[in-house]
């Protein structure tokens, strides 16, 4: 019995553990020119972008596709840093050579 709560309550951390780095991720960007800065969050949602003064001498279109740019390379770091999260807790309910077949986990 002590064994299976002591796997509930590592699941149960992994868990929280998960829920908690998802909530840190934030994917970032910044053009080569340094023009475009884009941060988002977990679910690629927007939360923060600079743009520097050299975008004033360029075309409105440019910059646009300069944004769009930027916000998605900035969603896709922030998939791949989702990814690492989930990972990781994928990895902590994989049966362990201690977990016999049957048993929480296993």
């Amino acid at each position: 019995m002590d064994a299976l709560v002591a796997q509930a309550t590592q699941k149960l951390e992994a868990l929280e553990a998960a829920l908690y780095g998802l909530k840190q991720v934030r994917g970032r960007f910044t053009t080569e020119d340094g023009a475009v800065s884009a941060e988002v969050n977990s679910d690629g949602a927007l939360v923060a972008l600079q743009l520097s003064e050299s975008v004033t001498a360029m075309p409105p279109a440019e910059v646009g596709r300069l944004i769009l740019w930027a916000c998605r390379q900035a969603a896709e770091d922030a998939g791949t840093q989702r990814s690492k999260v989930v990972a990781t807790l994928n990895e902590s309910f994989v049966p362990g050579q201690q977990d016999a077949p049957g048993t929480l986990g296993g």
